[in-house]
Protein backbone atom coordinates (compact mmCIF):
# COMPACT_ATOMS: atom_id res chain seq x y z
CA UNK A 1 0.00 0.00 0.00
CA UNK A 2 3.03 2.69 0.71
CA UNK A 3 4.39 1.55 -2.44
CA UNK A 4 1.58 2.37 -4.46
CA UNK A 5 0.98 5.88 -2.62
CA UNK A 6 4.69 6.49 -3.31
CA UNK A 7 4.49 5.85 -6.94
CA UNK A 8 1.24 7.83 -7.01
CA UNK A 9 3.09 10.83 -5.53
CA UNK A 10 5.79 10.32 -8.23
CA UNK A 11 3.94 10.42 -11.10
CA UNK A 12 1.50 13.14 -10.23
CA UNK A 13 5.17 15.39 -9.71
CA UNK A 14 6.73 13.80 -12.90
CA UNK A 15 2.92 14.82 -15.14
CA UNK A 16 3.78 18.45 -13.52
CA UNK A 17 7.40 18.48 -14.93
CA UNK A 18 6.54 17.38 -18.20
CA UNK A 19 3.31 19.80 -18.58
CA UNK A 20 5.83 22.91 -17.51
CA UNK A 21 8.58 21.73 -20.01
CA UNK A 22 6.04 21.24 -23.00
CA UNK A 23 5.09 25.27 -22.73
CA UNK A 24 8.88 26.70 -22.29
CA UNK A 25 9.99 26.45 -26.17
CA UNK A 26 12.91 27.81 -27.43
CA UNK A 27 12.54 31.03 -30.23
CA UNK A 28 12.44 28.78 -33.78
CA UNK A 29 15.82 29.53 -36.24
CA UNK A 30 13.41 30.24 -39.20
CA UNK A 31 12.83 33.62 -36.94
CA UNK A 32 16.29 34.90 -36.78
CA UNK A 33 16.88 34.11 -40.63
CA UNK A 34 13.86 35.46 -41.32
CA UNK A 35 14.44 38.98 -39.44
CA UNK A 36 17.90 38.78 -41.41
CA UNK A 37 16.50 38.48 -45.02
CA UNK A 38 14.22 41.71 -44.34
CA UNK A 39 16.89 43.58 -42.73
CA UNK A 40 18.83 43.07 -46.31
CA UNK A 41 15.88 43.63 -48.23
CA UNK A 42 15.64 46.90 -45.87
CA UNK A 43 19.31 47.94 -47.21
CA UNK A 44 18.90 47.27 -50.60
CA UNK A 45 15.76 49.23 -50.90
CA UNK A 46 17.32 52.32 -49.13
CA UNK A 47 20.87 51.88 -51.60
CA UNK A 48 18.19 52.10 -54.58
CA UNK A 49 16.50 55.09 -52.91
CA UNK A 50 20.09 56.97 -52.90
CA UNK A 51 20.49 55.97 -56.38
CA UNK A 52 17.24 57.39 -57.11
CA UNK A 53 17.84 60.68 -55.64
CA UNK A 54 21.24 60.93 -57.48
CA UNK A 55 19.66 59.78 -60.65
CA UNK A 56 20.73 62.51 -63.23
CA UNK A 57 18.24 60.75 -65.70
CA UNK A 58 17.12 59.60 -68.33
CA UNK A 59 13.78 58.31 -67.38
CA UNK A 60 14.78 54.94 -68.38
CA UNK A 61 17.18 54.52 -65.71
CA UNK A 62 14.86 56.04 -63.38
CA UNK A 63 12.07 53.86 -64.32
CA UNK A 64 14.58 50.76 -63.93
CA UNK A 65 15.55 51.87 -60.64
CA UNK A 66 11.57 52.04 -59.81
CA UNK A 67 11.25 48.51 -61.65
CA UNK A 68 13.55 47.51 -58.75
CA UNK A 69 12.12 49.02 -55.92
CA UNK A 70 9.13 47.80 -56.26
CA UNK A 71 10.86 44.11 -56.31
CA UNK A 72 12.39 44.32 -53.55
CA UNK A 73 9.33 45.76 -51.71
CA UNK A 74 7.10 42.97 -52.50
CA UNK A 75 9.82 40.33 -51.50
CA UNK A 76 9.81 42.68 -48.00
CA UNK A 77 6.15 42.38 -47.46
CA UNK A 78 6.50 38.96 -48.30
CA UNK A 79 9.38 38.53 -45.40
CA UNK A 80 7.19 40.52 -42.99
CA UNK A 81 4.13 39.01 -43.47
CA UNK A 82 6.13 35.17 -42.95
CA UNK A 83 7.55 36.79 -39.29
CA UNK A 84 3.97 37.51 -38.38
CA UNK A 85 2.67 34.07 -39.33
CA UNK A 86 5.78 32.30 -37.28
CA UNK A 87 4.39 34.42 -34.34
CA UNK A 88 1.34 33.15 -34.28
CA UNK A 89 2.39 29.94 -34.35
CA UNK A 90 4.77 30.17 -31.23
CA UNK A 91 3.88 28.54 -28.40
CA UNK A 92 5.52 30.37 -25.56
CA UNK A 93 3.32 34.61 -25.02
CA UNK A 94 6.73 35.59 -24.80
CA UNK A 95 8.02 34.54 -27.61
CA UNK A 96 4.92 35.71 -29.54
CA UNK A 97 4.84 38.92 -28.25
CA UNK A 98 8.22 39.81 -29.18
CA UNK A 99 8.10 38.48 -32.87
CA UNK A 100 5.14 40.71 -33.17
CA UNK A 101 6.43 43.43 -31.74
CA UNK A 102 9.59 43.24 -34.35
CA UNK A 103 7.12 42.36 -36.72
CA UNK A 104 5.38 45.95 -36.63
CA UNK A 105 8.70 47.77 -36.34
CA UNK A 106 9.61 46.03 -39.82
CA UNK A 107 6.10 47.32 -41.07
CA UNK A 108 6.87 50.97 -40.14
CA UNK A 109 9.96 50.93 -41.55
CA UNK A 110 8.54 49.38 -44.64
CA UNK A 111 6.37 52.25 -45.21
CA UNK A 112 8.46 55.01 -44.44
CA UNK A 113 10.92 53.61 -47.29
CA UNK A 114 8.07 54.06 -49.46
CA UNK A 115 7.30 57.46 -48.46
CA UNK A 116 11.13 58.16 -48.69
CA UNK A 117 10.94 56.30 -52.48
CA UNK A 118 7.89 58.75 -53.27
CA UNK A 119 9.93 61.84 -52.50
CA UNK A 120 13.03 60.71 -54.03
CA UNK A 121 10.90 60.19 -57.30
CA UNK A 122 9.04 63.58 -57.10
CA UNK A 123 13.08 65.21 -56.85
CA UNK A 124 14.39 63.31 -59.41
CA UNK A 125 11.90 64.06 -62.05
CA UNK A 126 11.54 67.62 -61.11
CA UNK A 127 15.38 67.92 -61.57
CA UNK A 128 14.84 65.38 -65.26
CA UNK A 129 12.24 68.08 -65.97
CA UNK A 130 13.99 70.62 -65.29
CA UNK A 131 17.27 69.51 -67.24
CA UNK A 132 15.37 68.92 -70.58
CA UNK A 133 13.92 72.68 -70.21
CA UNK A 134 17.07 73.71 -69.61
CA UNK A 135 17.89 71.74 -73.22
CA UNK A 136 15.04 73.07 -74.44
CA UNK A 137 16.24 76.85 -74.11
CA UNK A 138 19.43 75.87 -75.28
CA UNK A 139 18.05 74.89 -78.98
CA UNK A 140 17.71 71.50 -80.61
CA UNK A 141 14.26 70.61 -82.39
CA UNK A 142 11.85 72.11 -79.87
CA UNK A 143 9.01 69.86 -81.22
CA UNK A 144 10.52 66.91 -80.52
CA UNK A 145 11.94 68.66 -76.97
CA UNK A 146 8.39 69.68 -76.35
CA UNK A 147 6.95 65.88 -77.12
CA UNK A 148 9.60 63.80 -74.94
CA UNK A 149 8.95 65.92 -71.80
CA UNK A 150 4.65 65.89 -72.73
CA UNK A 151 5.70 61.75 -72.68
CA UNK A 152 7.94 62.06 -69.62
CA UNK A 153 5.06 64.51 -67.95
CA UNK A 154 2.63 61.54 -68.74
CA UNK A 155 4.92 58.89 -67.64
CA UNK A 156 5.89 60.42 -64.50
CA UNK A 157 2.14 61.60 -63.11
CA UNK A 158 1.28 57.68 -63.78
CA UNK A 159 4.27 56.45 -62.15
CA UNK A 160 3.66 59.20 -59.31
CA UNK A 161 -0.22 57.90 -59.10
CA UNK A 162 1.05 53.84 -58.97
CA UNK A 163 3.45 54.84 -56.37
CA UNK A 164 0.28 56.12 -54.33
CA UNK A 165 -2.38 53.66 -54.97
CA UNK A 166 -0.12 50.95 -53.94
CA UNK A 167 1.26 52.88 -50.60
CA UNK A 168 -2.21 53.40 -49.97
CA UNK A 169 -3.16 49.79 -50.55
CA UNK A 170 -0.26 49.05 -48.60
CA UNK A 171 -1.60 51.28 -45.37
CA UNK A 172 -4.60 49.30 -45.83
CA UNK A 173 -3.16 45.75 -45.17
CA UNK A 174 -1.08 46.98 -42.58
CA UNK A 175 -4.54 48.71 -40.87
CA UNK A 176 -6.26 44.77 -41.35
CA UNK A 177 -3.29 43.04 -40.35
CA UNK A 178 -2.69 45.08 -37.04
CA UNK A 179 -7.03 45.02 -36.06
CA UNK A 180 -5.97 40.75 -36.76
CA UNK A 181 -2.83 41.27 -34.50
CA UNK A 182 -5.04 42.94 -31.44
CA UNK A 183 -7.47 39.85 -31.91
CA UNK A 184 -4.80 37.76 -31.97
CA UNK A 185 -3.11 39.30 -28.81
CA UNK A 186 -6.31 39.44 -27.04
CA UNK A 187 -7.44 35.83 -27.78
CA UNK A 188 -3.96 34.80 -26.42
CA UNK A 189 -4.73 36.89 -23.25
CA UNK A 190 -7.57 35.02 -23.13
CA UNK A 191 -5.83 31.60 -23.15
CA UNK A 192 -3.05 32.41 -20.67
CA UNK A 193 -5.94 33.28 -17.80
CA UNK A 194 -7.86 30.34 -18.87
CA UNK A 195 -4.48 27.95 -18.57
CA UNK A 196 -3.52 29.74 -15.41
CA UNK A 197 -7.38 28.87 -13.87
CA UNK A 198 -6.37 25.41 -14.52
CA UNK A 199 -3.29 24.86 -13.15
CA UNK A 200 -4.88 26.57 -10.07
CA UNK A 201 -7.42 24.19 -9.75
CA UNK A 202 -5.38 20.87 -10.72
CA UNK A 203 -3.02 22.26 -7.89
CA UNK A 204 -5.72 21.98 -5.64
CA UNK A 205 -6.62 19.04 -6.70
CA UNK A 206 -3.21 17.58 -6.36
CA UNK A 207 -3.24 18.47 -2.57
CA UNK A 208 -6.33 16.92 -2.03
CA UNK A 209 -4.76 14.10 -3.27
CA UNK A 210 -1.58 13.99 -1.28
CA UNK A 211 -3.66 14.99 2.19
CA UNK A 212 -6.05 11.50 1.09
CA UNK A 213 -2.85 9.60 0.44
CA UNK A 214 -1.44 10.81 3.64
CA UNK A 215 -4.63 10.18 5.30
CA UNK A 216 -4.52 6.72 3.66
CA UNK A 217 -1.24 5.98 5.31
CA UNK A 218 -1.98 6.80 9.01
CA UNK A 219 -5.12 4.95 8.81
CA UNK A 220 -3.03 2.11 7.42
CA UNK A 221 -0.70 2.09 10.53
CA UNK A 222 -3.86 2.55 13.01
CA UNK A 223 -4.99 -0.89 11.35
CA UNK A 224 -2.14 -2.57 11.70
CA UNK A 225 -1.71 -1.75 14.90
CA UNK A 226 -5.13 -3.10 15.91
CA UNK A 227 -4.67 -5.79 13.99
CA UNK A 228 -1.41 -6.95 16.09
CA UNK A 229 -3.70 -6.24 19.46
CA UNK A 230 -6.23 -8.45 18.16
CA UNK A 231 -3.94 -11.25 17.52
CA UNK A 232 -1.76 -10.54 20.48
CA UNK A 233 -5.22 -11.19 22.97
CA UNK A 234 -6.36 -13.75 20.74
CA UNK A 235 -3.34 -15.70 21.41
CA UNK A 236 -3.31 -14.62 25.15
CA UNK A 237 -6.73 -16.54 25.87
CA UNK A 238 -5.21 -19.28 23.79
CA UNK A 239 -2.41 -19.70 25.90
CA UNK A 240 -5.04 -19.37 29.15
CA UNK A 241 -7.47 -22.01 27.93
CA UNK A 242 -4.55 -24.44 27.04
CA UNK A 243 -3.17 -23.36 30.59
CA UNK A 244 -6.19 -24.51 32.43
CA UNK A 245 -6.82 -27.53 30.28
CA UNK A 246 -3.40 -28.83 30.46
CA UNK A 247 -2.52 -27.53 33.84
CA UNK A 248 -5.50 -27.21 35.94
CA UNK A 249 -3.48 -27.82 39.36
CA UNK A 250 -1.35 -24.40 38.60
Amino acid sequence: MNTVNVKSTRLLDEWLSCRTTEMASSQDVHVRICGQEIIKYDLEIKALIQDIRECPGPQSVLMDFNSKVKEKLNQLRLRIQNMEQMAKEQDRETDKQAILGETESHRRQNLSNQTAWRKANLACKLSIDNLEKDQLLNGGDSVRQRKATKESLVQTSGDITESLMSISRMMAQSVSQSEETIGTLATSSRTVLETDEEFKSMTGTIHFGRKLISKYNRRELTDKLLIFLAVALFLATVLYILKKRLFPFI
